[in-house]
């Protein structure tokens, strides 16, 4: 902490990115700048083919921007890093392996310690209900147990940053629900820094700190939006709704106001200036 503020744990500045074929130039995102606080949840929300994807990639080092910086706990991202996990819409299990097995790849690829990463993986499957299932192949296991067994991959070598790219999208309802209420469980005892895109606009609200709402292509931060209902959220009727219920409101303006849902720089009137810097 610097003077009684988080340290930034990641910083995006003047980010634009821009794909190009023979055939096609497509600018997906235009001078994206944001700061994400150390241990902050953010979500990410917009229309489809905004660039929530993209910019996530970017900040995974899956994807060199074509304009612009990005850096984690200050350092340059120039590709992949040990500190920063992600986690895809679908489990992508290997269906040859274990649950346990699956847990313990990116132990085996970075070559850590195998037993003290058991023991994490082990905790890690008791943190998410699924002690009793480590020897079960993928295919035995439901939907939401096959992302549960994700998210503990993801977290077995404790990365700082988890980036998570619509994860709960492909199911029911119910399920997907549940699976927020666990991960804000899992993020209040293990705390991560969490970039989070959803299409949803109750699991941005349930879930976030900030949501940063993305315009139309080519993708710009149209508005920041805090969060400031306490934790655990649920979307039952207790003490937060009425935030939760406000937060939502005003996702629901944004994205679907005819000036968001054009090409413009932003919101019209006094959103118009966006801040991006937390401190």
């Amino acid at each position: 902490m610097v003077g009684g503020l988080a340290a930034t744990a990641i910083q995006l500045s003047g980010i634009s990115h821009v794909f190009e074929s023979r055939k096609a130039r497509l600018h997906a995102l235009d001078g994206i700048d944001l700061a994400v606080r150390e241990n902050e949840f953010v979500t990410l929300v917009g229309r489809s083919g905004c660039g929530k994807s993209t910019l996530l990639r970017i900040i995974a080092g899956l994807l060199r921007p074509t304009v612009g910086d990005v850096r984690v706990s200050g350092r340059p991202v120039t590709g992949p890093r040990r500190d920063v996990a992600f986690m895809f819409q679908r489990s992508a299990l290997l269906p040859w392996r274990t649950v346990l097995q699956n847990v313990m790849l990116p132990v085996e690829i970075l070559k850590l310690d195998r037993r003290t990463h058991r023991r994490r993986a082990e905790e890690l499957l008791a943190l998410t209900g699924l002690e009793g299932f480590e020897d079960r192949r993928p295919d035995e296991l439901s939907g939401g147990m096959q992302q549960r067994v994700s998210l503990c991959r993801a977290l077995v070598h404790n990365p700082s940053v988890l980036l998570m790219d619509e994860p709960f999208a492909a199911l029911d309802a119910l399920t997907r629900e549940e699976l927020s209420l666990e991960l804000q469980r899992i993020w209040s005892e293990d705390r991560k820094t969490i970039v989070f895109v959803t299409h949803s606009i109750q699991e941005a609200a349930l879930l976030a700190d900030r949501i940063a709402v993305m315009s139309p292509r080519p993708g710009r931060i149209a508005r920041l939006l805090d969060v400031t209902a306490s934790r655990p959220r649920s979307l039952g009727i207790t003490a937060h709704s009425n935030e939760l219920d406000r937060v939502s409101a005003e996702l629901h303006e944004l994205l679907f106001a005819r000036e968001t849902a054009g090409q413009a720089d932003g919101p019209a009137g006094p959103h118009r200036s966006v801040t991006t810097d937390p401190s």
